[in-house]
């Protein structure tokens, strides 16, 4: 099996057990400080991820492209330069921003949101961001040299003692108020980060060929070089990161401005955000774990391939990975719109958020596309288009949510219509910015095939939970439902060779059963 396959299936069982538990984590935080205490958690979350935007630079992915560049020729001293450069770096921007977001979140919370609530989890977060910083660059370091299980690790290790620490610090400070369990639970997320880093930083101990503290300040002084080539893929990557970021801090704002027009109260407002991203949209970005694994390993896999110029090989490798996406993406798609109200009943004990789910989830298989479509355009050097058509859909996405969330008739309706709307755009301003640059076969018989997999399947989950065991408790019913739509999709996917024994080989688990 090839390193790129094989870690990108390493993150994938990682990405899909660390999901599983932030399922876990969420649960727990909806049962105990519900969709307000969620919303609340929500309209800050966007503030911190733009501050750790800023804070790594895009040098997360520049690390990754260069590290596999520097590996591939040997040359080791290059690699020492390039994480002592990215640790000064982060450090540095770290000390600068993580004071920051605390002095500004009064003007935030009083000036931008209209609840003042969100003062609290914003400063219980803050503490995240140099931990973040330090974390992602060793992450980087280890997903140049193709080395992704400390990553993968490190993902189960902040989710297991997360939901460890959840219920005991919500539980404790919910009756001092929502505001407070909400700021506990953005406490725990720090705690839960700060276990990733601790493992990272033994991991890279032990595996390290050389000593990073030993001539420190003489390599950054001598790191003007590498500086200027980690920047020239750090800052157009962070541009793209930086649009989504700033596109997302001012979408709990615009949504709550919008709704405010439409005549709904600043705490029905921010339950009925909760709802959408706290409830709704953590489902449908579960089958991403796919798109994330695909989109660590694409970047140096594509990376070392475009340095040999194997243009055939990056063609293989991308048409992998969409196949990845077209194949677990549908399938996720039936299953969260056919039983999106058991969904909701059983994980959050409300169906709120099922409505969220039937309006987007047919759109969100462009999501799934979109991570690993970026991921080539930023090893293929082309980060500053992926920005351009990032800004593009970040102002389509607000401008959309804008003028539909504040129309009565659409509400909170409008911000998940404006949500999709932007990624819809991008993925498919992604792709067409790709076929300019590689020449790629559009396999147009493979989409027909996954329109009548997913009809069929579809069609066969709804008669499913309608008809049989209808005598059952909604659980079994629900999981009865769910394991013969997944197994009448697997099986059309065979039959229609939309997925073949060679795919299936590939496996490590399944490869003993078939060969």
């Amino acid at each position: 099996m090839s390193k790129f396959l094989k870690g990108t299936i390493i993150l994938m069982v990682a990405a899909f057990i660390t999901r599983i538990l932030g399922f876990v984590n969420r649960i727990v935080v909806a049962r105990f400080i519900g969709e307000e205490g969620v919303g609340l958690f929500m309209m800050a979350f966007p503030t911190l991820i733009l501050v750790i935007t800023m804070t790594q630079l895009g040098l997360p992915v520049a690390i990754s492209k260069n590290v596999a560049e520097a590996e591939a020729k040997g040359d080791i001293r290059k690699v020492k330069k390039i994480l002592v450069v990215s640790l000064s770096t982060t450090l540095l921007l770290s000390v600068i921003f993580t004071p920051a977001l605390i002095l500004l979140a009064p003007y935030l919370t009083e000036t931008l949101f209209t609840d003042e609530r969100i003062y609290y989890p914003l400063v219980a977060i803050a503490p995240i961001i140099p931990i973040v910083a330090i974390s992602s660059v060793i992450r980087g370091y280890f997903q140049g040299r193709q080395n992704m299980k400390p990553s993968a690790i490190s993902q189960v290790i902040e989710q297991v003692v997360r939901i460890t620490l959840i219920a005991a610090l919500t539980k404790t400070f919910l009756p001092y108020g929502i505001e407070y369990a909400a700021a506990a639970a953005m406490a725990a997320s720090v705690l839960g980060e700060l276990a990733s880093l601790l493992y990272l930083f033994a991991s890279f101990k032990l595996r390290k060929k050389f000593k990073i503290r030993k001539n420190f300040f003489s390599s950054i002084k001598d790191g003007r070089q590498t500086f200027t080539e980690l920047m020239s893929v750090a800052l157009p990557a962070t541009g793209s990161r930086m649009i989504g970021s700033i596109a997302w801090f001012f979408e709990p704002i615009v949504v709550a401005h919008s709704l405010a027009i439409a005549g709904v109260a600043a705490s029905m407002a921010t339950k009925q955000y909760g709802s959408l991203t706290g409830y709704a949209l953590p489902l449908l970005f579960l089958p991403s774990f796919v798109t994330l694994s695909l989109s660590q390993s694409l970047v140096p896999a594509i990376s070392e391939a475009n340095s040999n110029k194997n243009y055939s090989l990056i063609e293989h490798r991308l048409q992998q990975a969409l196949r990845f996406c077209l194949i677990t993406g549908g399938i996720s798609v039936v299953i969260l719109y056919i039983y999106a109200k058991p969904l909701m009943q059983i994980m959050y004990g409300s169906e709120s958020g099922a409505a969220f789910l039937m309006i987007m989830a047919p759109f969100f298989l462009f999501y799934y596309y979109q991570g690993p479509l970026q991921a080539v355009l930023q090893a293929l050097n082309l980060a500053r288009a992926a920005m351009i058509n990032s800004l593009i859909g970040a102002v389509v996405k607000t401008a959309v949510i804008f003028i539909l969330a504040s129309q009565p008739a659409f509400g909170i309706n409008g911000a998940a219509l404006g949500i999709v709307t932007g990624f819809m755009l991008v993925t498919l301003l992604h792709f067409m910015t790709i076929l300019k640059y590689i020449p790629m076969t559009i396999y147009l018989r493979d989409y027909l095939k996954i329109i009548v997999v997913v009809a069929a399947s579809g069609l066969w989950g709804h008669y499913s939970y309608l008809n049989l065991f209808t005598g059952e408790g909604l659980i079994w019913r629900l999981l009865f439902g769910v394991i013969s739509t997944t197994i009448v999709y697997t099986g059309l996917s065979l039959a229609l060779k939309l997925i073949v024994k060679s795919d299936l080989a590939r496996i490590p688990f399944i490869r003993r059963f078939i060969v």
